[in-house]
C-alpha cells in the first residue's frame, strides 16, 4: 500500500481514471488497482475521524470534497459513490456524461464482500477483489467461536452513538463470541441510549474508539466497575479490507475478559 501511495498521481487538468466519493471504496481501491488509475479519492480518507487508511498514504492521492465541479473537472472513466450521494450532484454527473457507480452501507459480511466483489469488476479488478475477500474468509475462520457463553458488550462508533444489531459491526462482535448489549435494549442499526437503560442493564464491557470526550466521561461515571476497551476509529468506518483487523481487535477484547 505504502508503494502505491507513494505513486500517486499528482491532480492535473483531469482525464481518465477512477474518482471516489466514497472513504470506504478509497480502501478498497488503493488495494487493487495501480496508483495511476486513481485520479482522486474522498476527502473523508484524509481526515483521521473519517478515514479506514493509514493518513500517511491517504494524503499522498489527489482528494476532492465531492462536489460535482470538482469531478466533473477530472474527467473520469468512472466516478463511484455513495448512495447518500444528493440527487442533485447524480444529475450534475449524469448531465456531464460520467458513468457511476453508486454503492449502500452493508450490513453484514456477506454484503460487504459482495460490494468489494462489485467494486473490482467495475475497474477491471477482480483478481484484486477476489484477494481481500479470501482475506476475509480466513479472518472469519480463524476468530469466530462460539464454544463459550456470550458476555454482553456495548459498542460505541462516536461520542454517545452505539452500533445496533442490524450492523457489520453487530455481525463481527457476535463472530467473535460477543453479545450486543444495544441490540439486547432494542436498537436496531446506530443510535443512542438513555442512561436508565446502560444502568439498569449494563454490559460485560464498553468498547469505544481511542478519542476520549463527553460521552466517555459519562459512561465511566455511570458504569465505574465496567471494564472499558479501546477500538480504534479507523476499524470502525467501513468493511471490506477492513474486517480481518477489525475482528483481530475484537476477539482480542473478548479474550481480554
Amino acid at each position: 500500500m505504502l508503494l502505491l501511495g507513494a505513486c500517486a498521481r499528482t491532480p492535473g487538468s483531469g482525464g481518465g481514471g477512477i474518482v471516489s466519493t466514497n472513504p470506504c471504496v478509497d480502501s478498497v481501491l488503493i488495494r487493487i488497482l495501480p496508483a495511476s488509475r486513481i485520479a482522486a479519492i474522498s476527502h473523508y480518507s484524509q481526515d483521521p475521524a473519517a478515514t479506514s487508511l493509514p493518513l500517511s498514504v491517504a494524503r499522498r492521492f489527489h482528494a476532492t470534497a465531492g462536489t460535482a465541479e470538482e469531478v466533473i473537472a477530472l474527467h473520469p472513466d468512472l466516478v463511484i459513490a455513495s448512495t447518500y450521494t444528493p440527487p442533485a450532484t447524480q444529475a450534475a454527473y449524469a448531465r456531464a456524461g460520467l458513468k457511476t457507480l453508486l454503492l449502500g452501507i452493508p450490513d453484514s459480511i456477506a454484503e460487504s464482500q459482495a460490494q468489494v466483489t462489485q467494486i473490482a469488476d467495475a475497474v477491471g479488478a477482480p483478481a484484486g477483489g477476489a484477494r481481500i475477500n479470501a482475506d476475509i474468509d480466513r479472518a472469519v475462520t480463524r476468530w469466530s467461536r462460539k464454544d463459550e457463553p456470550s458476555p454482553s458488550a456495548l459498542l460505541y462508533i462516536s461520542g454517545d452513538l452505539a452500533t445496533g444489531g442490524s450492523t457489520l459491526l453487530n455481525e463481527m462482535m457476535t463472530r467473535v463470541g460477543f453479545r450486543n448489549a444495544a441490540a439486547t435494549y432494542g436498537l436496531t442499526h446506530t443510535g443512542t441510549l438513555s442512561a436508565e437503560t446502560i444502568v439498569t442493564q449494563p454490559p460485560a464491557i464498553v468498547i469505544a474508539p481511542e478519542r476520549a470526550g463527553r460521552g466517555t466521561a459519562l459512561r465511566r461515571r455511570l458504569l465505574p466497575t465496567t471494564p472499558q476497551a479501546v477500538f480504534p476509529r479507523v476499524l470502525i468506518n467501513c468493511g471490506g479490507p477492513t474486517i480481518p483487523p477489525a475482528l483481530e481487535r475484537l476477539a482480542a477484547i473478548r479474550a481480554g475478559l
